[in-house]
């Protein structure tokens, strides 16, 4: 790549992407799962999506974390090809979704927080019929079993339970065996047995090399699952790291010490970086009756509220 290259591939992440050529977008689509550059949605003159610009490396887990309104759904509806952006470009598997949507959706898969299944067929017919649709032919017993649906898998769904719907959601992503999975909200909901059921899968779908965009208001998920989380807040990608790096860059790490006075029980927060802390730490130890003492550092959550200005529920 030149040096006006160089400059280019710089500002694309952080800069101005207007810049970008076509010869430097499709050098820098190279090896990236997903990469977009600059793309914007509104409704109604309503900016939904401002120009954001990021990529997902292949085999990645990005979780795509914002406030209901913040422009994730939008996001990922241009993505997957449902919405075409008013400006900027999408490239996934090095295709642009322009050009290539009917190729670019035969590799990817997709699972919306709403449940799109044929609720008067039985799970197996299900997964077959979608599988017909990609001209494939699929193991759909051992899908099932997989997402632990093998004994109910001649049941008609409509008397399946919002858990089972999910898994089976995961299931039908999983029948053409892409190489993406959009993934929205895939545990809203669920009990703790079908949502790890399903975080099981994800991370066993990433070991296989697929690429992963993960929305979900579980922010314990996020942080477990991404290697990278993007918040997105007005339609504006505010901050894009790993959960570690976001953690130890704007977080504070913290002691709590609880001690008793008298007849009451007093709590202090003293930051571990402070030079004054060993000293009053040695104070309440000589002073006090310590009921219990602990580190303490920032959450995901903490951090997005940094950000935002407001939780993720």
């Amino acid at each position: 790549m030149s040096n006006a290259g160089l400059l280019v591939f710089t500002g694309v992440w952080g800069l101005d992407p207007t810049f970008l050529s076509e010869e430097c977008y499709n050098e820098l689509s190279m090896g990236k799962a997903i990469v977009a550059e600059n793309i914007t949605y509104s409704y109604n003159h309503h900016l939904a999506v401002d120009h954001i610009s990021f990529h997902i490396d292949e085999g990645e887990i990005l979780g795509f974390l914002g406030p209901n309104g913040a422009g994730k759904t939008t996001t990922l509806k241009m993505l997957i090809g449902l919405l075409t952006p008013q400006d900027g470009k999408i490239s996934i598997l090095g295709m642009d979704i322009k050009k290539d949507l009917r190729k670019i959706q035969a590799q990817i898969g997709v699972c919306f927080e709403e449940k799109n299944l044929y609720e008067d067929m039985s799970a197996i017919e299900n997964l077959n019929f979608f599988a017909s649709l990609f001209g494939k032919k699929i193991d759909a017993e051992a899908l099932l079993e997989r997402v632990g649906l093998s004994a109910q898998r001649k049941d008609r769904v409509v008397n399946y339970s919002k858990g089972m719907k999910q898994r089976l959601m995961i299931a039908r992503a999983l029948v053409n065996q892409p190489k993406v999975l959009f993934l929205d909200e895939p545990t809203d909901g669920l009990d703790p047995v079908s949502a790890e059921v399903i975080r099981k899968i994800i991370l066993e779908e990433k070991e296989k090399g697929v690429t992963v965009f993960l929305t979900t208001h579980d922010m314990m998920e996020a942080d477990k699952l991404s290697d990278r989380v993007a918040f997105i807040n007005e339609g504006k990608i505010v901050a894009l790291d790993t959960p570690d790096n976001l953690k130890h860059e704007y977080g504070k790490r913290i002691l709590k010490v609880r001690y008793q006075k008298d007849s009451e029980l007093k709590e202090e927060e003293l930051p571990l970086e402070s030079e004054k802390t060993p000293e009053r730490v040695r104070e309440i130890l000589s002073s006090y009756h310590v009921r219990d003492m602990h580190t303490e550092e920032a959450t995901l959550e903490d951090i997005f509220i940094q950000f935002t200005g407001r939780s993720l529920e």
